[in-house]
């Protein structure tokens, strides 16, 4: 079985961290003799002079007698040395670790534990006869206000771990966890440095990549054949070890005593993102349709899961949904969005999920995207059609200058005079402070300018190979409607008509264009664009292209123009 994590959520705590760490403590020491030295010279022309020396240029002032192995070996050497040292002491890390672990893993592992399994516990744990190797090491960043090593690990161990599963109904199940197959590369920064030994007051440590896990579930049947089980000890063991160790997330363990909060992980920004709609999803149902809803995380923490409604018997569903997440890296952090069919009572079905990076995000700009659904977010092919989702993403950085624009952000307004006369019976030009109110109550009501400007290769729909098309506008929550007139005989129509919509609830309203072939008796769809009114609050108005959904080809290019004018709702 593969799988993203593993019941070595306490191997990565105790025993991976542990000797990275220990590992990056001997290089230090060798940085901190150095540092030592140079302390001896006052004169920067010297120190910089030495600080530029290589092993080849110190062998050339002192015999290699004088030099510890890891020292005067090459990189390869150092590494197979450590690796010596560490298959030679590891039956006493084994025996020395175990209940560490155990005692270290079992809260976390109950920190993410899925809703179906009532507990899950580490009944053993030993790590094994085979120890780890290190096959990489780098200094990426060095500098006066600390040094930051990365460390690459394998491990192909042979561990005896057993964990005692407890399910929601009151089946209880050993389950061994066998043929655990580890590569990943640990991030370890010493910092800040200081005058005095070890010449740093503390280090931090992540998990910076995982680059593989392998592992096998082991059950006396089959652990399939329990409806659920399987995927929720995955994802419990998935989770705690993306959350709770992997890069940004860091531990930070104080050298010399001292106020380290500086280097605890911070958020540094917002990511706004509207869950729109889904189509085409994988039908998980043997009779009618699923019903499908998300899930959606920076990170995996059960508090910070977002999850969407449910929308009944569609496979093709309208959301229209907004979620706030808090950024602390956006060098590294990704939102990772999941589809299910809601199953009722029993573990909901998985249909696809989608990852998005949010470097790829400009600060400030609505990004505005359909993403095929994958099975697997981590080989990320697939090639199978499970469907697609649109979303609309807007990542803001604190302090930004440009976050005033964020449409989701509660600002300060002018009232209307009509609406200060109701609210207070005040005059004059007073601002409504706005700090006390929620995001969710905020009303972005205002006057919508639609322009159907024209289409482009729309599909025939008439023998004669063409089709008499006209558009109907409608806005969803107030269902006002809105139509075009009908252009006879055109795959390419043009309209250039303008509607106005007032809009009560711009932040959470939709446009849908729907686009018709007129017949004698009536009409024909060709297909349709729903369109958010996010980027037209954000930037007052802009014209688009819209690539037709549920037709063969065609397009459909508009003009939307947003004037807005905000209230609140009462309290």
């Amino acid at each position: 079985m593969r799988e993203e994590g593993g019941p070595k959520m306490g191997f990565f705590l105790g025993l991976i961290f542990g000797i990275p760490v220990g590992v990056g403590l001997v290089v230090m020491f060798v940085r901190s003799e150095n540092a030592r030295a140079k302390s001896r010279f006052d004169l920067t022309a010297t120190v910089a002079a030495f600080a530029k020396m290589t092993v080849d240029d110190s062998r050339k002032i002192l015999p290699g007698d004088y030099y510890p192995p890891w020292v005067v070996f090459s990189q390869r050497q150092r590494l197979n040395w450590l690796n010596l040292q560490l298959t030679k002491i590891w039956p006493f890390v084994n025996e020395a670790a175990s209940e560490l672990i155990r005692n270290s893993v079992e809260p976390i592992l109950e920190q993410y534990r899925a809703g179906v399994l009532a507990s899950l516990k580490l009944s053993k744990l030993t790590l094994g006869t085979v120890a780890p190797q290190f096959t990489g090491v780098s200094i990426i960043e060095d500098d006066d206000s600390g040094v930051t090593m990365e460390l690459e690990m394998q491990w192909d161990g042979n561990p005896n771990i057993v964990l005692d599963i407890q399910t929601a109904v009151g089946v209880s199940l050993p389950i061994q966890v066998k043929n655990v197959a580890f590569t990943g590369v640990f991030r370890l920064i010493f910092k800040p440095l200081v005058d005095v030994l070890p010449c740093f007051g503390a280090v931090s440590y992540s998990l910076r990549e995982k680059k593989r896990l392998d592992y096998t579930l082991k059950i006396g049947g089959e652990l399939t054949s329990i409806p659920g089980v399987s995927d929720a000890i995955e994802d419990t063991i998935r989770d705690s070890i993306e959350d709770s160790i992997t890069w940004p997330v860091r531990k930070i363990y104080p050298v010399i005593p001292g106020d380290y909060s500086d280097l605890e992980l911070k958020p540094v920004g917002t990511l706004e993102v509207k869950l729109v709609q889904a189509k085409n999803l994988t039908n998980k149902d043997l009779i009618g349709k699923s019903d499908p809803f998300a899930k959606l995380y920076i990170r995996p923490l059960r508090d910070r899961i977002k999850r969407s409604k449910t929308i009944n018997n569609d496979l093709n569903p309208i959301w229209n949904e907004h979620f706030e997440f808090v950024v602390e890296d956006p060098t590294t952090q990704q939102l990772t969005v999941k589809i299910y069919d809601d199953e009722g009572v029993q573990a909901s079905e998985y249909i696809g999920g989608v990852i998005v990076k949010l470097k790829d995000l400009q600060p400030g700009k609505v990004k505005d995207v359909w993403l095929k659904l994958l099975k697997d977010l981590e080989i990320q092919r697939d090639r199978k059609d499970r469907g697609q989702v649109h979303l609309e993403l807007l990542y803001c950085p604190y302090g930004m200058e440009n976050e005033m624009m964020n449409p989701f952000a509660t600002q300060k307004f002018s009232m209307t005079s009509l609406e200060k006369a109701l609210k207070s019976g005040a005059n004059g030009s007073e601002v409504v402070d706005t700090s006390s109110y929620k995001k969710k109550d905020v009303i972005v009501r205002g006057v919508l300018s639609v322009t159907v400007i024209s289409a482009e290769d729309l599909p025939a729909m008439d023998v004669l190979g063409k089709a008499d098309p006209f558009v109907v506008l409608t806005m969803k929550k107030t269902d006002a409607k809105n139509k075009t007139r009908v252009v006879n005989n055109s795959l390419n129509p043009t309209w250039n008509q303008t509607f106005d919509f007032v809009v009560e609830d711009g932040l959470h309203d939709m446009l849908i264009l729907e686009v018709y072939d007129h017949d004698t008796f009536g009409k024909d769809f060709i297909g349709r664009c729903i369109m958010t009114l996010t980027r037209a609050l954000m930037e007052g108005e802009y014209q688009e292209s819209i690539q037709l959904e549920e037709a063969k080809s065609g397009r459909l290019n508009v003009h939307l123009k947003w004037t807005p004018q905000p209230i609140y709702r009462d309290s």
